[in-house]
């Protein structure tokens, strides 16, 4: 089995290659062009960088996330890495997302790189080079040669804001290699019970449920101070539906049929991913006029614009404090994007039914803050429901915030185990 993965990965690598290559004959933004050439000269790249550390004994701590969403876990343990010791930080990330939003500056981190593919020589010499005193991986990330190469040289290695389901692969017919995956980690640091019991049954007895640092993060973010001028033009003085990380087609029918059908109020769309493609995908599906940031400035007249497409990264945890209502992308797929950054606004939220891999929505719904949803005809229910219900959003707001307040402290749990 870790032979057909090593081959796997090690095919995948010449196709990248083959695929920067050509990347002519792809579009400008498109993800697949942007991943194959972040692969390109990547780990001579991260030799070069950390060669002008070669004698430094500071020790290094290793991060990485999949993508910019599973970032905001890893944000508030930085920060608190920071302020208790002193350390360098290596941030890695899978997908363009997170390292497009992140690498041109960031004054917490000290170096951020694509991770290169998990092969076994890759795995070798991305260790050797940065020497991680300990390592972190951030919710599901189980990339079996770096795994490997980690517990042959006893580093210290954590997974964090882990949800282990009885649908994961570890509980499959072939999922031997990922059961094998779990024996490097010194500690899973879960979100629910419910995932430390599934430990338990494949025989991990080294576990804590520490609870999210999302909230931690959402709410440092929701309580910075933020200006956006454009926004607030476009806001003033009218009830906004913030639309975020909208993924994929079922996430814009939705949205779009909601925007068509009440086009008295605006919205504010943020696609997951940037592209001329996606762009243009919205604008043709909303009846109503849509401009994107990037054509807007300080004398642009919205007064005939319903919608505002965010065509840049990073800003949607601080937008979501212009809504009065909330749709998640993401959930028509495993990989529903954070619903938290909202909720931490008093926001009700709505989002797809594919919600396995997270324990955040369905305590949502209990609380009547959160609903799932699986056509337009339900979300235009579910919002009609509550548009013109001042009392009922106020009562959502108040549990909301008291329920992000709850589930706060959990970066201060985490970094007690890490040290």
């Amino acid at each position: 089995m870790n032979r057909l993965y090593n081959i796997i990965l090690i095919n995948g690598k010449i196709l990248l290659a083959i695929i920067a290559r050509l990347s002519f004959l792809l579009s400008t933004e498109s993800k697949l062009k942007k991943f194959a050439k972040g692969q390109q000269g990547l780990i001579k790249q991260i030799q070069a960088e950390m060669s002008c550390h070669k004698n430094n004994p500071t020790p290094v701590i290793w991060l990485h996330a999949a993508s910019l969403g599973e970032y905001g876990v890893a944000r508030p343990i930085i920060k608190q890495l920071k302020q208790r010791s002193t350390c360098r930080i290596v941030l890695t990330f899978f997908s363009p997302t997170g390292y497009e939003a992140l690498h041109i500056h960031h004054p917490e981190i000290d170096h951020i790189f694509y991770l290169p593919l998990d092969t076994p020589k890759n795995a070798r010499t991305f260790i050797d080079t940065i020497h991680p005193q300990k390592t972190i991986f951030i919710i599901s990330e189980y990339w079996i040669n770096y795994l490997n190469e980690l517990r042959m040289r006893n580093i210290p290695t954590f997974l964090i804001s882990a949800v282990i389901s009885r649908n994961a692969p570890f509980f499959k017919w072939y999922g031997g290699l990922f059961r094998s995956s779990l024996e490097t980690f010194t500690h899973f640091l879960v979100l629910n019970r419910q995932s430390g019991e599934n430990l338990q049954s494949l025989g991990y007895r080294n576990f804590s449920v520490t609870g999210d640092p999302l909230f931690d993060n959402a709410i440092a973010v929701a309580s910075t101070p933020y200006q956006n001028p454009i926004v607030e033009k476009f806001a003033c003085g009218k009830d906004v539906f913030i639309a975020g990380s909208v993924s994929d087609r079922k996430d814009l029918q939705l949205i779009c049929h909601l925007a068509n059908r009440y086009r008295d109020v605006r919205f504010i769309i943020v696609p997951h991913e940037i592209s001329e493609e996606v762009l243009n995908d919205i604008k043709f599906n909303l009846d109503g006029y849509a401009l994107c940031y990037s054509e807007c400035d300080a004398d642009t007249d919205f007064s005939d614009t319903q919608t505002l497409i965010i065509d840049y990264l990073g800003a949607l945890a601080f937008l979501y404090r212009y809504g009065k209502w909330a749709y998640v992308g993401g959930g028509f797929t495993p990989y529903l994007h954070s619903i938290i950054e909202a909720t931490v606004y008093g926001l009700p939220v709505a989002f797809g039914p594919m919600i396995q891999r997270k324990v955040t929505p369905n305590e949502l719904m209990e609380l009547g803050i959160g609903q799932v949803v699986r056509s337009e005809k339900e979300l235009e229910k579910w919002f009609e429901a509550l548009r013109n219900e001042p009392q009922q959003l106020k009562q959502i707001k108040n549990t909301a915030l008291d329920y992000s307040r709850s589930n706060s402290g959990a970066t201060s749990n985490i970094i007690q185990i890490l040290a």
